[in-house]
């Protein structure tokens, strides 16, 4: 078993993109077992092959093939390597780079970049071929002086988005079919919007289904009905296990403490998070953050 260390993106690569807004390079073998990725402002694409386990938000996917991995600069993740052989390609790009309203809607709305999307999607044989393909022309793209490279570049992203919603397309339509979903559909994007918490000093502003209420012009009791209806839950269990959700990223991924959790959060008091969380998972912060569950 390799050891565990702690690695994040190379400082070339770091510096590349904060110049450009855009990377791709050739993933090889990793110098440390453990990388955790914390908040960033680039969104990730990678084709890999290799056994990894990728803990994405509060999800935990165990790999051991090829695969495509979208992250969300919004979402923390960390990636534990149990075999030092891996292959493939990697590509960074802030949202700024992507550019255009629609391209960025696409990336906000996209299931593949999600707190509770798609994430990993195994590609076989043939899959692989043409993705690397495409991650072979943004290197020579990349690499080269074509005039319009950054078009190019943009164009060969959305080629993957759209190859991997290909190999694996949504289960279930994106487009409201009546009002209960609709308004179902407006609560949830509402709660995402919310997160992540960025600074303990700008909380969350909408923490009940009455909040959620105001904010969508409706009444409390006409919210509540519709989403139990569409998802088959009260609201106040969506809210909870979102913050819950959040709540369990900011302990694993950040070095805030307890309390700033608690105020970025929306929490008052710190004690009344501490209750809050020990109910919805039977431990307090601390000991989930040091592993006692």
């Amino acid at each position: 078993m390799a050891s565990r260390g702690t690695s994040g993106i190379s400082t070339i690569v770091r510096e590349d993109l904060g110049l450009k807004g855009f990377k791709v390079y050739e993933v090889s073998r990793p110098a440390n077992a453990l990388h955790i990725h914390d908040r960033r402002d680039f969104y990730k694409i990678v084709l890999v092959t290799g056994d990894m386990i990728i803990q994405y938000g509060d999800n935990t996917i165990e790999i051991n093939d090829t695969f495509l991995f979208f992250a969300n600069p919004r979402v923390p993740h960390t990636v534990v390597h149990r075999s030092m052989d891996r292959k493939g390609y990697a590509c960074l790009f802030t949202e700024a780079f992507i550019g255009g309203r629609e391209r960025r809607e696409m990336l906000h709305n996209s299931p593949l970049f999600r707190f509770d999307g798609i994430a990993v999607i195994p590609v076989n044989g043939e899959q692989t071929a043409f993705l690397a393909g495409l991650y072979q022309k943004m290197l020579s793209v990349y690499n080269g002086d074509y005039h319009y490279k950054n078009a190019l570049l943009r164009s060969c992203i959305e080629l993957i988005i759209h190859e991997a919603l290909r190999i694996q397309p949504l289960q279930h339509a994106l487009k409201p079919k009546n009002a209960a979903t609709r308004i179902t559909y407006l609560f949830t994007a509402l709660l995402e919007r919310q997160f992540p918490v960025e600074s303990p000093a700008d909380p969350i502003r909408l923490r009940t289904a009455q909040d959620f209420a105001g904010a969508l012009a409706v009444h409390v009791n006409y919210l509540n009905r519709s989403v139990k209806e569409v998802t088959g839950k009260p609201t106040s269990m969506l809210i909870a296990e979102r913050m819950i959700a959040e709540a369990k990223a900011l302990l694993q991924h950040t070095g805030w403490s307890v309390a700033d959790i608690a105020y970025g959060l929306g929490f008052e008091y710190p004690t009344y998070f501490n209750n809050y969380f020990k109910r919805a998972t039977g431990v307090t912060p601390q000991s989930f953050r040091k592993g006692k569950v």
